[in-house]
């Protein structure tokens, strides 16, 4: 690989904290919970066990034009919001089609589209499927939309590895231009499956926590009444440069992607292995070249599990000793495919802005948490300092980005 820096010149997203970047980071600073009780007959018409999620603040509907939401799924939809708001916040680069590239992670893809077509396809019959079925529904079509915009030409992929489908679009994205077949990359995950069956599945798995009457605090990464996650949806999505490329056109730098750390378990097909998410950690810090000790702050994957949060607690105190953490799912719920994409953003602006965001919801911590939680948001040092980002996926899939400042 070459030495080749790579910044962050663009920000993108829609969560459940807010439409767009400023006002999901302050959200996040101001310590907003994003979930709330699910609106939608088919939470009683299924009898689902769980009736909250963590549902994106501003609708699709209300950005993209009629015609953009009638030929993409909903994940689809959240991705090209994102996206657009990170092209426009790079500052439009006019950069060769063939120098640019997209990669768009997910973890389900396209699941409304398919959940209705077959709906459709029981209920009404072949002919009323809509043609555009497969286009909507697959993994990939969030990275082929946001590429068949930008004219991006230098390669187009969809990583698809579960929760960490998002920080692993970012890796690869960094490798693409560290080896020198991109100028500039955007990059990302998005996800919405806030739907019957996933529910319905994770709920049986005993993933998700169930507290009915209290959703804005059912998200509570760390403390000793956890009892699962809560479900969101969203899309995160950075642009990424070569720094050469950046500066000579002057633009504005939020911060490195210094390094990525990825490492699979091949154990179990959903319990997390500390001992793979270290691997992940020190493979981020040879990556960047450098040590435990440049390291601040970490944006833990902390889904507010009981089996999770702890194991990853004691990998990230093994790699990096005493470093502020901070679980941002408490706020967001998780979004799955999307979650290290928009993790990675909260990292980048938490070095940008020196600040790390608190952890909600935390009222009584794990005796056995052995690492520094923030509760409140937490300055952090001046200088050049570095930041990690974790993200884990069901199938034994880990991934540490290191973020450094610009």
């Amino acid at each position: 690989m070459s030495d080749a820096n790579v910044v962050v010149t663009g920000l993108g997203t829609t969560s459940p904290l807010g439409g767009n970047v400023a006002d999901t980071w302050a959200a996040a600073l101001a310590g907003t919970p994003g979930a709330a009780t699910l609106e939608h007959d088919w939470v009683e018409r299924y009898e689902l066990p769980v009736r909250f999620a963590a549902e994106v603040a501003v609708e699709p509907a209300e950005v993209l034009s009629v015609p953009e939401t009638r030929r993409m799924d909903r994940s689809a939809q959240l991705a090209m919001i994102a996206a657009r708001e990170a092209w426009a916040d790079a500052g439009t680069p006019e950069v060769d089609g063939l120098r640019l590239g997209v990669v768009i992670g997910t973890g389900l893809g396209g699941l409304w589209t398919l959940m209705n077509a077959w709906d459709t396809l029981k209920e009404r019959g072949p002919r009323r499927v809509l043609p555009l079925t497969v286009p909507m529904l697959m993994p990939n079509s969030s990275a082929a939309y946001v590429s068949i915009e930008l004219g991006a030409k230098a390669g187009t992929h969809a990583t698809v590895s579960a929760c960490a489908s998002g920080a692993e679009a970012i890796a690869y994205a960094k490798e693409m231009i560290a080896t020198g077949r991109a100028d500039v990359v955007v990059a990302g995950g998005t996800e919405a499956c806030i739907h019957a069956l996933p529910i319905a599945a994770f709920a049986r798995m005993q993933a998700l926590s169930t507290r009915n009457d209290s959703p804005e605090t059912a998200s509570r990464p760390y403390d000793e009444t956890r009892d699962g996650f809560v479900l969101g949806e969203g899309a995160g999505v950075v642009v990424l440069e070569r720094e050469e490329y950046a500066r000579a056109r002057g633009a504005r730098v939020h911060g490195r992607i210094a390094g990525a750390g990825l490492s699979s378990d091949a154990g179990d097909i959903a319990a997390p292995d500390s001992a793979g998410q270290a691997r992940a950690m020190r493979d981020a810090l040879t990556d960047a070249g450098l040590t435990p000790q440049d390291v601040v702050h970490a944006n833990a994957h902390a889904t507010s599990t009981p089996a999770g949060d702890i194991g990853e607690a004691e990998a990230i105190h093994s790699v990096l000793g005493d470093v502020v953490v901070s679980g941002t799912k408490s706020m967001t719920g998780h979004l799955l495919g999307g979650a290290g994409a928009l993790e990675t953003i909260f990292t980048v602006l938490a070095l940008r802005d020196r600040v790390a965001p608190p952890t909600i919801n935390l009222t009584t911590p794990d005796p056995r948490l052995p690492v520094d939680v923030a509760t409140a948001p937490r300055p952090l040092p001046e200088g050049d300092i570095a930041a990690l980002n974790n993200s884990f996926g069901f199938g034994g899939h880990n991934v540490s980005l290191l973020v450094t400042t610009a």
